[in-house]
């Protein structure tokens, strides 16, 4: 399974239902760096470090920092959908698709 790293805005429920379907999931809250007005180039070195794929509503900011270059362990750029359970799903089925995700962006889009 993946280990993964959500940043502040993403929902603490999909992070718990990703734990359920058996993926290590960090949040930046467990970490005590919530609240700190890190800088997205912080949280996606962060997530490097320690080699988690970073979980992000964050799309066009973290996007830009993948497109400018900046090493990453991989980033879910995400569509934020109210029904967390199956947001969950469409993340875990991306991750199981992926064999790797160093260096790469995969977009998780709610259908229309």
């Amino acid at each position: 399974m993946a280990r993964l790293y959500s940043n502040e805005n993403f929902p603490l429920p999909v992070s718990e239902i990703l734990r359920e379907y058996g993926h290590d999931v960090l949040t930046i809250q467990e970490t005590g760096r919530a609240n700190q007005a890190m800088t997205d180039e912080d949280v996606l070195a962060f997530s490097h470090k320690e080699n988690r794929i970073l979980l992000t509503l964050n799309r066009r900011h973290f996007i830009r920092l993948h497109n400018k270059g900046q090493a990453h362990a991989g980033i879910l750029a995400c569509t934020f959908d109210p029904d967390f359970s199956t947001f969950a799903a469409r993340i875990d089925r991306e991750i199981r698709l992926e064999p790797e995700f160093s260096g790469k962006l995969v977009r998780v889009n709610r259908p229309q």
